[in-house]
């Protein structure tokens, strides 16, 4: 896909613009008018504005003029796309591993995607490398628990019985989720660390219905719900935790909430679909978490979490994955000092990507290697960002 300008960037291949909205109720009018141009069109309706991602730009003018027309503004400088990298010597094993755990489907080359475009992608490239110790970073994947007794690729291990590896000992731990909650009314409801409810919508009017409702309820409650729009499907999201009281701090009973947005999608005559659920983040081991952290906040333009004690750190737009910190025994010198068989790679727009750069090293990166449009920077204990200069 060529370099394409004004709004719109090319992200991780993808056309991609950001507008900012002052409200879900106004952004859920511009996904209406977005989602009437054509059938393909991913839509990310936040409380601070929508991100729009098209497979070509055929449509990237007109969605500019219907959102300049309830005028939003572009800020392309925000955009930004967050994958992971598993090497591997023997990817054509470790490949159905991850297929299984993630239920993604097959993209280009060795890579998994997520269906619903929500999830991190996940890349698997092959290194002669021998790495035989335990990564730093692994995988945390919740569904729903019946898909997860489905998935479940053997014994799990670990202190919570969740940890599987694949063959070359990359670890994930898959938690099952659970229904949100006993109350009347959220039967839609998993809470798979988010509180998330998937709908199946038959016409893109019903589409566009539902984000309405939802957004319009959202802002009377004064909650950020996150709206995701994709071909036949609405997927109604608090964010990691946020249907926890702590969590939000926004005297907003979550629960209630819910329940007033599975009614008026099943009024709608949406259908839901609670196996779809699904939730990813990613985890790091560190022997200075206030190092390691410092330097991933930093680096991904992330905010922490507002609770004492949580390492978790957020896309302020939560529209990338959560990273989650954990001490590590400093005596474990062997582990700290192996290379990751796991890394983060992260798409920026080219007209930002060396301040991104600039940013991490800034923060206690160290420069590892450079070509011209990408940048493999290692974290104060080695864990390593490439950052790719996108078009």
């Amino acid at each position: 896909m060529p370099q394409i300008a004004g709004d719109w960037r090319v992200v991780d291949g993808v056309a991609t613009a950001w507008f900012d909205a002052p409200s879900l109720v106004e952004g859920a009018a511009s996904a209406g008018r977005i989602t009437a141009l054509a059938a393909d069109i991913a839509v990310d309706l936040r409380a601070t504005g929508i991100r729009v991602r098209l497979d070509s730009d055929e449509h990237a003018e007109a969605v500019s003029a219907a959102v300049r027309d309830l005028g939003l503004v572009a800020d392309p400088a925000v955009l930004q796309h967050l994958s992971v990298v598993v090497e591997s010597t023997r990817p054509s094993q470790v490949l159905p591993f991850w297929q299984q755990v993630l239920d993604y489907v097959p993209g280009e080359g060795r890579g998994l995607v997520d269906p619903s475009r929500r999830d991190p992608a996940l890349r698997i490239r092959e290194s002669t490398e021998q790495r035989p110790l335990r990564n730093r970073i692994h995988l945390d994947v919740v569904r729903p628990a019946a898909a997860v007794e489905q998935a479940r690729p053997g014994e799990a291990s670990g202190p919570y019985g969740v940890c599987h590896a694949d063959p070359d000992g990359n670890e994930v731990d898959l938690v099952p989720g659970a229904a949100l909650g006993e109350g009347v009314g959220v039967d839609d409801w998993q809470a798979v660390f988010s509180a998330m409810a998937c709908y199946r919508t038959t016409a893109p009017t019903q589409q566009r219905d539902l984000a309405a409702a939802a957004a319009a309820l959202a802002d009377d409650a004064g909650f950020p719900l996150l709206v995701d729009l994709r071909p036949g499907l609405v997927v109604l999201d608090s964010g990691k935790d946020q249907w926890e009281d702590e969590a939000h701090g926004l005297g907003v009973d979550f629960t209630d909430l819910a329940a007033r947005l599975q009614t008026a999608a099943r009024d709608l005559g949406a259908t839901a679909d609670p196996g779809r659920s699904r939730f990813v983040q990613l985890f790091l081991d560190a022997a200075d978490v206030d190092a390691v952290r410092a330097f991933w906040l930093a680096a991904l333009g992330y905010t922490p979490d507002r609770r004492a004690g949580v390492s978790d750190i957020l896309d302020p737009r939560r529209l990338n994955p959560v990273l989650v910190f954990q001490e590590l025994d400093a005596s474990q010198t062997q582990r700290r000092r192996q290379r990751n068989r796991i890394h983060v790679e992260l798409a920026v727009p080219s007209d930002v990507a060396r301040t991104r750069l600039d940013t991490a090293l800034a923060a206690g990166g160290r420069l590892l290697d450079a070509s011209e449009d990408r940048w493999r920077v290692a974290d104060p204990e080695g864990n390593e960002l490439v950052i790719v200069r996108a078009g």
